[in-house]
């Protein structure tokens, strides 16, 4: 199949493509230059120029592909209900090509919106589209293109690692080398899953190649990791002090991420591993962050 990756050559896209290359598909990859374009044809993928903020764009990638993964989103959290919104925007411009087709498109979500309840495990099956986290917005736009009969699925992400970045935990990264400390928030016990990157990439094409639709996977390799754990890791990655902070403290701190520091985001993905056949095998987190490249 030819694949449309938006993000092809972003920290999730840059394994999933090799991952469907591998697989004997053809990649044609969003890019917003002709640098960029250079780059991917060096690569033995297809160029598309195009960006999220022209979802026309979007559109022209997706008609010419027999599937479609989005991977794109802007990650400036200072502003991350407006880019929640762009990326249901950018979902509804790609959908709008596969309307009337079997054609998949498989989009990206985040692992909380599986969370039934505070302090249980996030689930594939829970849905709730009046979720207050803004992240809903991509799910709320891939029930609309669902209701219109596109063949959507959804991998929702936990933290996704390898020894350069790790989701979240990188901006808590660069905030514990800005500040000179790493810190967590009261006792620390707030818990987030995570997957490697290798193993992340592998699901990915693995739920495309079934293309079921309605279907909504985890990438999760381990359930719940606390902040407490990831805050005494990167302190001896960095070599720097780790302490507990009041919420008073926590806020000057953490800046524009202390709302997700707050957030309790364990989630299981035994029905994932279940219906597609997928075990992890990658580095753990805690082990991930201890191996850092730093510079």
């Amino acid at each position: 199949m030819l694949i449309f990756v938006t993000g092809a050559t972003g920290f999730i896209g840059s394994a999933v493509v090799p991952e469907l290359l591998a697989a004997g598909h053809q990649v044609l990859g969003l890019t917003r230059s002709e640098e960029g374009a250079a780059k991917m044809r060096a690569a033995g993928v297809e160029a598309h120029l195009g960006t999220l903020e022209d979802p026309a764009s979007l559109t022209r990638g997706a008609e010419k592909a027999d599937a479609v993964i989005h991977l794109a989103f802007d990650h400036d959290f200072s502003n991350f209900q407006a880019n929640c919104q762009k990326d249901a925007v950018a979902i509804a411009a790609l959908g709008k090509a596969l309307i009337g087709s079997d054609r998949p498109l498989l989009i990206t979500s985040g692992v909380g919106m599986g969370i039934a309840a505070h302090g249980e495990l996030a689930r594939e099956d829970v849905l709730d589209l009046d979720h207050r986290n803004p992240r809903i917005a991509s799910e709320r736009a891939g029930q609309a293109l669902l209701d219109d009969g596109v063949n959507l699925s959804t991998m929702r992400l936990s933290q996704i690692h390898d020894t350069r970045r790790q989701g979240l935990v990188t901006f808590l990264i660069d905030i514990a080398r800005a500040k000179g400390r790493a810190a967590y928030i009261g006792d620390g016990a707030t818990r987030w899953s995570a997957c490697h990157l290798g193993d992340t990439a592998r699901i990915f094409r693995l739920a495309l190649d079934r293309a079921e639709r309605g279907a909504r996977y985890h990438a999760v390799a381990e359930e719940a990791v606390s902040l407490r754990d990831i805050a005494g890791a990167i302190g001896e990655a960095l070599d720097i002090p780790v302490a507990s902070l009041t919420p008073e403290q926590a806020q000057d701190h953490f800046g524009p991420m202390i709302g997700f520091t707050t957030l309790d985001m364990p989630a299981s993905s035994a029905r994932t591993r279940a219906t597609l056949g997928w075990e992890p095998v990658g580095p753990d987190l805690l082990s991930n962050i201890r191996a850092l490249e730093v510079g």
